[in-house]
């Protein structure tokens, strides 16, 4: 979300600006006088507007690859994080029964990590609940305490340690960057834009219903556009979320 305000919220209020400039610029027509409706005048707005239209499709183009970066780099780094808690729960398997609490916290902290994500409280964002961070780092200090008795048991204490490190460092970066990358500012431009190339239109298009219609559709979609570019810019939150199918897998290799 943008400034607290709700994605649907953002598309909608795009969608309406937008066919407003489009019905602006049908009124518009009536209202100029007819020297500044000439032939002429309308070839020169339309060349303006033509590279108005270029700018406001980079930008959009711009926004929607940084959105759908954002979204698969969540991704990418909820699978790997999943991936270490899997693999931390071996190593400390591994190590022996000395290791059954830690393992035990490492259990309640994937379970709290789930619900509070993707259950009860889902819209706070990643793995945000305080709580869970001093877990982890309890944890991280129990590995830390044990007391390894042979090369084996050593070597599983220091490659528990440093997943374990590497999780809080993941999570860390989660929580960094959970509000998304999308500017406010270039996203008001794109839409100021948008909004002049549908006044332009309107400027120059016949008066009948079948042109509304026409301006209602296509500005509904690019506000349905819009929503969908906050959503995926935001992946922890919304309709449209980071699956939590990796999570359910790490709990149930940790149940067994």
């Amino acid at each position: 979300m943008i400034l607290d305000v709700p994605d649907a919220a953002i598309g909608m209020l795009a969608f309406i600006t937008i066919f407003a400039g489009g019905m602006a610029g049908l009124q518009l027509y009536r209202l100029l006088p007819e020297h500044h409706l000439t032939t002429e005048t309308r070839d020169v707005v339309r060349l303006g507007i033509g590279m108005i239209s270029i700018l406001a499709s980079l930008v959009l183009g711009l926004l929607t690859a940084s959105a759908k970066s954002t979204f698969d780099d969540a991704d990418r780094t909820m699978r790997s994080y999943t991936a270490d808690i899997i693999l931390l729960d071996g190593m400390l398997r591994n190590y022996g029964t000395e290791a059954d609490t830690i393992r035990k916290m490492v259990l309640e902290y994937t379970e709290r990590a789930r619900r509070t994500t993707w259950g009860d409280q889902s819209g706070q964002g990643p793995l945000e609940d305080k709580n869970l961070g001093k877990l982890l780092y309890e944890a991280a200090q129990n590995i830390l305490a044990l007391v390894p008795v042979n090369d084996n048991q050593r070597w599983l204490r220091s490659q528990a340690l440093d997943i374990a490190s590497r999780l809080i460092h993941t999570r860390l970066s989660l929580l960094a960057n959970q509000n998304g990358s999308i500017s406010p500012v270039l996203l008001v431009l794109m839409v100021v834009w948008i909004t002049m190339i549908f006044a332009s239109f309107g400027l120059n298009a016949p008066r009948n219903a079948t042109v509304v219609g026409a301006f209602l559709v296509c500005s509904l979609s690019i506000g349905a556009s819009i929503f969908l570019i906050l959503e995926m810019d935001t992946p922890f939150d919304g309709i449209i979320m980071v699956s939590g199918e990796p999570m359910m897998s790490a709990l149930d290799h940790l149940r067994e």
